[in-house]
């Protein structure tokens, strides 16, 4: 039963890495965002390296290239929430871009043709009844975020978590229909086996990151931003860490029960939500809460459907 263990320790770590996300990307901090990248990258970059030392993968670098497609995506799509973060609550933003999987499903169905279950359908009925809902009280009438950041800046901050499901979606749907796939022989990395693929991708996407945040620290020191004390950042370091530590007991969770670990996996944006109402203060209007709440009903039936 390690699996159950690994299964909600990842959801706690990155239920918590959203908490301190949330933390280091701070409105007034014009880069936070960007600050936020290079510290993954120097997490992620660090554990790819201590898993290139530690672990046979027989690691060729061209799957850097192999997987940027993926990669990017991810990356991209990790950056537009972060600044996200900095204008929209957590309680908000989780749920909705938890809401990938849904995306991700319908890009199975429309491209590849595939047929789901009636509970699928209900599943994605409910997440789009509760995604509307909590769009509709937040474009319509004067929120105090549309008071204190103007309406512009508002709805592109409210966008966010929507670009997010969507370039993560799609990042999603490319490592599991070509990449991660049962038949490795079409997978475009390369010298891989049915043991060491998973590593080998993430080892990739780890990589990618560390080069890309590489690219930001070079590009803010050219704009001359100062990044002050390593203590500074203590927020944006450990939602780094949380993150990357999830990554690492996640791998655990693979080959346990999925229809028991699929909606505690997907029970992150519940963790979230808890702990920004505790420690963050959050609160919102209660029909906002209640369309939250359907959201949440929404993907967890969505994860149970898919492994049923």
């Amino acid at each position: 039963m390690s699996w159950l263990f690994f299964s909600i320790a990842t959801a706690v770590l990155w239920g918590t890495a959203e908490l301190f996300y949330k933390k280091g990307a701070k409105p007034d901090e014009k880069y936070s965002h960007l600050k936020i990248c290079v510290w993954v990258g120097v997490v992620m970059g660090a554990h790819a390296i201590f898993t290139l030392l530690t672990q046979d993968i027989n690691y060729n670098p061209a799957n850097i290239i192999h997987y940027l497609p993926v990669s990017a995506f991810y990356i991209i799509s990790m950056a537009f929430s972060y600044f996200g973060m900095r204008f929209l609550e957590e309680s908000i933003s989780d749920p909705i871009e938890n809401s990938a999987g849904l995306i991700c499903t319908l890009l199975f169905v429309i491209i590849l043709k595939e047929e789901i279950s009636w509970l699928t359908w209900v599943a994605i009925i409910v997440i789009t009844v509760g995604v509307l809902g909590v769009s509709f009280l937040e474009n319509h009438g004067e929120t105090p975020r549309k008071k204190k950041l103007g309406k512009t800046l508002a709805i592109v901050a409210f966008c966010m978590p929507f670009v997010y499901a969507l370039l993560d979606a799609f990042g999603t749907f490319l490592d599991n229909a070509f990449y991660l796939g049962e038949d490795i022989s079409i997978s475009p990395l390369v010298d891989v086996t049915d043991e060491t693929i998973e590593a080998v991708a993430n080892t990739s996407y780890e990589l990618t990151f560390a080069l890309f945040a590489l690219g930001l620290f070079i590009f803010m020191k050219a704009k001359k931003v100062k990044f002050g004390p390593v203590r500074q950042h203590t927020d944006k370091i450990l939602a780094a860490v949380f993150e990357t530590a999830g990554q690492f007991t996640y791998v655990y969770t693979l080959g346990g029960n999925d229809a028991v670990a699929a909606p505690i996996l997907s029970s992150v944006c519940v963790i979230s939500l808890l702990l920004s109402r505790i420690f963050l203060k959050e609160k919102l209007n209660w029909k906002t809460y209640i369309f939250i709440g359907v959201v949440i009903v929404g993907i967890l039936l969505l994860a149970v459907s898919e492994e049923l």
